[in-house]
C-alpha cells in the first residue's frame, strides 16, 4: 500500500505516525478558529451549536487580540496557517504537498487542495464515519481502516481513483460505533465519493476545485510560497 504514501515518507511511515502525534497541537482547538477568524470544524457537531466559542468571543485569541490593517504577507500566511489546521496537517508535510502540486500540469492552489482531500484521515471524514479528521486520525492510527482490503496506520495515505475504503466497526466499541453514526449525519458526502453504507466507500474520481467546498484562497498560499 505503500503507492498511495507521499514519497519522503514510504520506508519510514510507522516512524512518522509517530513522532507526527507527538509534535500535532493538543492545545484547545478553538483558540485555532479564533485566530484565524472563522470556524475551522475541528471539534465536530460543537462547531454546528450555539457552544461555538467562535460565535461566543469572536476575535483572536488572548486578552488583547491583534487589531489593525494586515498586511499582503500578513493575508498570505494566515490563509496558509489556515488550510494546515483544517486538514491537520504540519508545515513540513504541508511543505512537501505544496513542492508535489508545484510539479503538477493542474493549477498549483487547486492541485495542493486536491492533495490534501486525498489525505485518508480527509476521506474518512468526508465519507460521514467521523465527525473530524482529528477523529479520523485516531481510527486509523489504531488499525481500524483499510484501503483495498489492507490495512493502512496512515493518516497521510493519499487515495486514488478504484480505491475503496473500509472503517472495520467490529474493531470499535459498538457503543462508540453508534455515537460515530449520529455525530455524522451532518457530513454532505462529496460527489467524488460514492458510499454504499456507513464505514464503505469507494473514491470514483479525483477531486476538481469545485468538488471542494473549503472556503479558502488557495492563491493566497501560492503567493506566499511564491516569495
Amino acid at each position: 500500500m505503500g503507492a498511495g504514501l507521499l514519497t519522503d515518507e514510504n520506508n519510514n511511515s510507522n516512524l512518522n505516525v509517530l513522532s507526527l502525534n507527538m509534535a500535532r497541537y493538543t492545545e484547545a482547538k478553538c483558540k485555532l478558529c479564533r485566530r484565524e477568524g472563522t470556524k475551522l470544524y475541528l471539534k465536530g457537531n460543537k462547531c454546528l451549536s450555539s457552544k461555538c466559542t467562535v460565535e461566543k468571543r469572536p476575535g483572536g485569541p488572548g486578552m488583547h487580540p491583534a487589531k489593525g490593517r494586515m498586511s499582503g504577507y500578513g493575508k498570505q500566511f494566515r490563509e496558509k496557517q489556515k488550510v494546515k489546521r483544517i486538514y491537520g496537517v504540519l508545515e513540513a508535510q504541508f511543505r512537501r504537498f505544496y513542492s508535489m502540486a508545484a510539479k503538477d500540469k493542474m493549477q498549483t492552489g487547486a492541485k495542493l487542495l486536491q492533495l490534501l482531500e486525498r489525505r485518508l484521515d480527509n476521506v474518512m471524514h468526508r465519507m460521514g464515519v467521523t465527525e473530524s479528521r482529528n477523529q479520523a486520525r485516531q481510527m486509523i492510527n489504531h488499525g481500524h481502516v483499510t484501503v483495498n482490503g489492507t490495512k493502512v496506520s496512515a493518516p497521510s495515505f493519499l487515495v486514488k481513483v478504484g480505491d475503496e475504503i473500509v472503517f472495520l466497526k467490529e474493531t470499535v466499541a459498538k457503543d462508540m460505533v453508534t455515537e460515530m453514526q449520529s455525530n455524522a449525519k451532518n457530513i454532505k458526502v462529496p460527489q467524488w465519493i460514492e458510499v454504499s453504507e456507513f464505514g464503505h466507500a469507494k473514491i470514483t474520481k479525483l477531486p476538481d476545485r469545485s468538488m471542494i467546498d473549503q472556503n479558502v484562497s488557495e492563491q493566497l498560499i501560492v503567493e506566499y510560497y511564491s516569495r
